[in-house]
Parts: structure tokens; C-alpha cells; sequence
């Protein structure tokens, strides 16, 4: 009787064992880490100041060399796509725990965690470029995590004269006299009937197909996303040259350009939202 005891408890510790054994090795959730690298066509970008001879120079399809000084964008509204097409949204309601400003200057910037995504293989990542319009407001008690991200004096993703933020944020210099160059995106608000109203919309819904699928639960994938600076200027959309002065075709500074001007480089980074949902983005890699 006894020896029947003792088996009957080794049994149960076994059974236990595996059963603890089996919930850690298929966990219900894991992490996903999105990496960005930011580079003009296969070579990562290096700021630099106007003279700086270390820093990543490009030359548009137009023939212009440009190169940056400083390089910032928003995301947000992430979701990711099950193989059977489902979505999963990450926190796509909450800009403090699902929305960042991705910083060429500050390397933890570049990778963003996602944290418990449910266990499953996803075949797509979509994103938007910016802020959804319903969200696009300074709001520093509903999200004071990501207002103070965006509104840090070396960040500086704010509007100064408008209650919503920028998108992206490009200063640099292009020619070969290094005349400045100064792009920033976002939605704008305009009056109607003597009511502020939303004028054009900045905001790009971003989808991209994963090299290969991400498998989350045992592991936690990283999925490597490229953002090819290249397309500012030499996009799928347009083809832009560069012009300072005072005409309404200028473009390089965002004092001088029009909305209109303003909504070529916006379709070039973010896509068209019709026929280009990809923009300057791409995945190059998916490790599982």
C-alpha cells in the first residue's frame, strides 16, 4: 500500500511538473520589439551640423545633396495581423503606452517595445504615421506621459501655433552651399464658420508585409523596419526640388511652404493612403 502511495505521488508531481513545464514554454503572451533604422536608401543615417563631413549626405533624384541635422517622427495606432487576418491593436487608444517619437539622436528610441501580445503567428504590421485626427490634441491630463515625450525641448514634436503635433521633424541642409532645409508635417486646423475646423490631414496609416511570419510566445520576435529617407525627397508619390525664396512653389522651410507644398513630402514619407500604403517604410527582417 505504501509503495502504491509513493507512485501515485510521484505521478501527480510528474503530471505537475509537465503542466508547469508546458504553461512555460507556450506562455499566452509575450513581447514584440519594433526596430527602426533610419537610413537614405541602404546607408544608415549619421547627423551632422551644416559643415560636418561625417554625416550621411544624399542626392535626390533631382540632383540635390541634402543631408540631416536632425531626424524625428511619430507613431502610432499599432496593430498587428494575425496569419488568419485578424488584428490585434496595441493600446491604439492610449498615447502614453502606445505611441512614441522615434529620435535619430537618441539610440533607445529606435526600439520600441510591445509588451504581452497575445501568442499567435502574424503575418503584417500596420502603424500610423502621426496621430489619428480624433487624438490630435496638446492633451497634457489624458496623456501626460507622451505630451512631455513630445513637447521636451530637445524633441519639440509640438505645432507653436496650433493645439495638435508634428509628425515628422527634418532640419538639415541641402546644395552645395548648405542653405537650410527644414520640413515639418502635420495635420492643420482651419476656420469654418468661424469654428476651428480640421484642415488637411497629416496622419498615414501604415501596412507592411513581414518577411517572414513573427511567432509570438515561447519567443518574443523583433521585427527590424527600415524608414528609407530617401523618399523626402524622391518618393513614389513626388519627385521634390528644394527652393528657398518667397513664391508659393518654395519649399525648404516650413515659414515659406503651403500646406499644399507641405502634403507632397507627407505622401512621399507616409504614402498616398491609396495606391502607396507603405510609404518610406519597409520590414527588412523578422527575427523569431
Amino acid at each position: 500500500m505504501q509503495n502504491l502511495k509513493k507512485y501515485l505521488l510521484l505521478s501527480v508531481a510528474a503530471l505537475a511538473f509537465v503542466s508547469c513545464s508546458s504553461d512555460d514554454d507556450n506562455p499566452v503572451a509575450n513581447n514584440v520589439t519594433l526596430e527602426f533604422t533610419n537610413t537614405f536608401k541602404s546607408n544608415t543615417i549619421v547627423l551632422g551640423n551644416a559643415t560636418a563631413a561625417s554625416a550621411t549626405a544624399n542626392t535626390s533624384a533631382a540632383g540635390q545633396v541634402h543631408h540631416f541635422s536632425e531626424l524625428k517622427y511619430v507613431i502610432s495606432n499599432i496593430r498587428l495581423v494575425k496569419d488568419n487576418g485578424t488584428e490585434v491593436p496595441y493600446n491604439v487608444n492610449d498615447l502614453d503606452k502606445g505611441a512614441a517619437v522615434i529620435d535619430q539622436s537618441k539610440t533607445a528610441s529606435l526600439s520600441y517595445v510591445l509588451s504581452n501580445i497575445p501568442s499567435a503567428t502574424y503575418k503584417q504590421i500596420k502603424f500610423g504615421l502621426g496621430i489619428k485626427p480624433e487624438q490630435n490634441t496638446l492633451d497634457q491630463v489624458r496623456f501626460p506621459v507622451f505630451y512631455a515625450a513630445a513637447g521636451a525641448n530637445d524633441t519639440q514634436m509640438m505645432w507653436e501655433w496650433g493645439s495638435g503635433y508634428r509628425f515628422t521633424k527634418v532640419e538639415g541642409f541641402y546644395g552645395t552651399d548648405n542653405k537650410t532645409m527644414s520640413i515639418h508635417t502635420g495635420s492643420t486646423i482651419t476656420k469654418k464658420d468661424g469654428a476651428d475646423a480640421q484642415g488637411v490631414n497629416a496622419y498615414r496609416d501604415i501596412t507592411l508585409n513581414l518577411t517572414t511570419n513573427a511567432i509570438v510566445g515561447s519567443k518574443a520576435p523583433k521585427i527590424k523596419i527600415k524608414a528609407d529617407f530617401d523618399k523626402l525627397l524622391s518618393g513614389k508619390s513626388n519627385t521634390i526640388t528644394l527652393s528657398t525664396g518667397t513664391g508659393n512653389d518654395d519649399n525648404a522651410t516650413p515659414n515659406i511652404h503651403t500646406a499644399t507644398q507641405m502634403m507632397k513630402f507627407v505622401d512621399n514619407l507616409g504614402g498616398n493612403g491609396s495606391s502607396d500604403i507603405s510609404g518610406m517604410f519597409s520590414v527588412s527582417s523578422v527575427e523569431n
